[in-house]
């Protein structure tokens, strides 16, 4: 399958919202989906790098960053433990570094854009909560849908058997 978003919108439009083509694909895995996890913080990826250090099969971790562009939110080495913990891809309303590694690793990635410089770890951040990102509401526990065509929002799983 080389598309997967233009088929969800043929099938299911008025099920999905969609985010910006702002974001930019980072990681190997292009085309990913799975149930939401939410995480908003700034300049801090304390609570990224906590979550994606469980159990994340079937999940997409959606951080809003408040689109800073001044430090990385997801760079290697939290990326490799969210492949070795099974998560389907992360979405970052902001920044990620080692870009050479993350196209290398399993893992679908979007964002807006690199920078080089880390973040500060403050423990800092919300987890589960309800997030607003291009003035679409997402919450914990919805879909998301994701290849080069763009990111989808949808309120509950669909079903992707006519895919096959």
């Amino acid at each position: 399958m080389n598309d997967l978003l233009p088929d969800l919108f043929d099938h299911f439009a008025g099920e999905l919202s969609l985010l910006s083509a702002k974001f930019k694909q980072y990681g190997k895995r292009e085309i990913f989906w799975g149930e939401v996890v939410t995480i908003k913080c700034f300049e801090d990826n304390s609570k990224v790098k906590q979550i994606l250090a469980t159990e994340g099969k079937g999940k997409v971790l959606v951080v809003d960053g408040d689109a800073s562009m001044d430090r990385a939110l997801l760079g290697d080495l939290i990326t490799l433990s969210a492949v070795d913990n099974g998560w389907e891809g992360v979405v970052i309303n902001g920044c990620v570094r080692d870009v050479g590694a993350l196209k290398k690793m399993d893992l679908g990635i979007k964002a807006l854009g690199a920078n080089p410089i880390k973040t500060v770890k403050l423990d800092q951040g919300e987890v589960n909560i309800s997030l607003e990102m291009d003035s679409v509401i997402i919450e914990p526990g919805m879909m998301l849908y994701s290849d080069e065509n763009g990111i989808a929002i949808a309120p509950k799983a669909l079903d992707l058997s006519f895919l096959l």
